[in-house]
């Protein structure tokens, strides 16, 4: 024998009412970690993405310190660079500053994105 329980339209309008408040408070808990993860995640590229600038302009200062900065004509120049990590840097564009006695290396981001520009500067003999 099956005994059905009806429930009244005040017991399911209660479990509902529960149900809605139990849902509010596991939205409001969960908010603040969401956008945590978020700001974490932003932060941990902007890192890495700065990370492989300086390396860029680091490792090409290091060939043109060696001498190929003998080849650099006088002003300011776009510079091509020859590192295959380059695809992994957001928009922006390196340049080459060379006067009488120094040389001067920079990647500039196209908008601001929390890196900055990336310099290196050599004094030359």
């Amino acid at each position: 024998m099956v005994i059905a329980r009806h429930r009244t339209a005040k017991q399911r309008g209660t479990v509902f009412v529960e149900l809605a408040v139990a849902m509010a408070v596991l939205v409001i808990a969960m908010l603040p970690l969401a956008f945590a993860a978020t700001s974490d995640a932003r932060e941990l590229r902007a890192t890495y993405q700065k990370a492989i600038a300086r390396e860029i302009v680091d490792g090409e200062m290091e060939v043109l310190a060696a001498g190929e900065w003998q080849q650099v004509a006088e002003g300011t120049h776009p510079y091509t660079v020859h590192a295959g990590a380059v695809t992994n840097l957001p928009a922006g564009d390196f340049q080459i500053s060379k006067t009488a006695n120094l040389l001067r290396l920079e990647w500039r981001p196209a908008k601001k994105i929390g890196i900055g520009k990336i310099v290196r500067e050599v004094k030359l003999k």
